[in-house]
């Protein structure tokens, strides 16, 4: 219960920034900026403030998660690639000059976390949930029981730079290692090889080779975290619902035996799962 506590989750995203405002477990309204590439501090507070459109009045608390590495210390990004804006200041001065000060509190949240959450909550899940957010790049929360596995950091492990080589020219990946996963289905991949994330969507089949390569991390997740559920969320993963079934046969195909009994793939339901969590996970931080 979150005592009639107004939480703000703000997603910046490597393509837009997406708003959701919650009030005691139930979303009051969403919003989501025009779409950007690479954008600068200015345009990123611009983006931040069109999604607002004026709504964001005095807020309890607001959750934000962002792309790159984070110096929590000193509460700034250090490096983002898709997000270059995100650099060189310090998060509460971006949200301010965005939102004003009516933010009384800022939280950081990690976002494979905060989506994580919030499809936990959404589809009521028990045990041990892997979300596997597949959007610009791949990234992946990790949650027993709601509360979240860290092996590095504030990451269960970086999924999209497994290298999943699944034939003899493997691409390269945004951080230049051969046959990562965001080589073969981030967003900047799918449109070079389809021309477009539409086309993917629509044509792909569990033989292309983003989806070998996906079929093939989620069978090293297996092995290593024993999840009982996968879930796909981001841009590209809640999109692939008419894949699942194929998929599920070919994860499942000689899938060692250390993997859980009666395990589940699914999707997400929407495109503000990170939004939303970043709230809760806020209001929860101080609730």
């Amino acid at each position: 219960m979150l005592n009639r506590m107004i939480a703000l989750g703000i997603d910046v995203g490597g393509t837009s920034v997406k708003l959701a405002c919650v009030q005691d477990d139930r979303t009051l309204w969403q919003a989501q900026s025009p779409f950007f590439s690479r954008p600068d501090t200015a345009q990123l507070v611009s983006a931040i403030q069109t999604a607002a459109a004026g709504r964001v009045g005095v807020v309890d608390v607001a959750g934000l998660c962002v792309p790159g590495l984070m110096d929590r210390e000193k509460r700034m990004i250090t490096l983002s690639v898709n997000v270059p804006g995100l650099m060189g200041l310090t998060l509460d001065e971006i949200i301010a000059r965005a939102l004003g000060k009516g933010i009384r509190r800022l939280e950081l949240v990690n976002d494979a976390v905060a989506t994580a959450t919030d499809v936990m909550l959404a589809k009521n899940l028990q045990g041990r949930i892997c979300s596997i957010a597949i959007g610009t790049g791949v990234g992946m929360g990790v949650l027993d029981e709601g509360k979240p596995l860290f092996v590095e950091g504030a990451s269960p492990g970086h999924i999209g730079q497994i290298d999943c080589s699944i034939d003899d020219h493997p691409p390269l990946g945004p951080d230049g290692g051969a046959g990562s996963l965001e080589g073969y289905i981030g967003v900047p991949a799918l449109n070079q090889a389809y021309g477009s994330t539409e086309n993917f969507l629509k044509t792909a089949t569990v033989n292309d080779p983003p989806i070998r390569a996906l079929v093939r991390a989620i069978r090293i997740c297996h092995a290593i975290y024993r999840p009982n559920h996968i879930v796909m969320v981001g841009g590209i993963g809640i999109r692939m619902t008419r894949l699942l079934p194929e998929m599920r046969d070919a994860i499942a195909l000689n899938l060692t035996s250390v993997a859980q009994k009666g395990w589940s793939l699914l999707t997400g339901d929407h495109d503000f799962h990170a939004a939303q969590g970043a709230a809760t996970v806020a209001a929860r931080a101080i609730g």
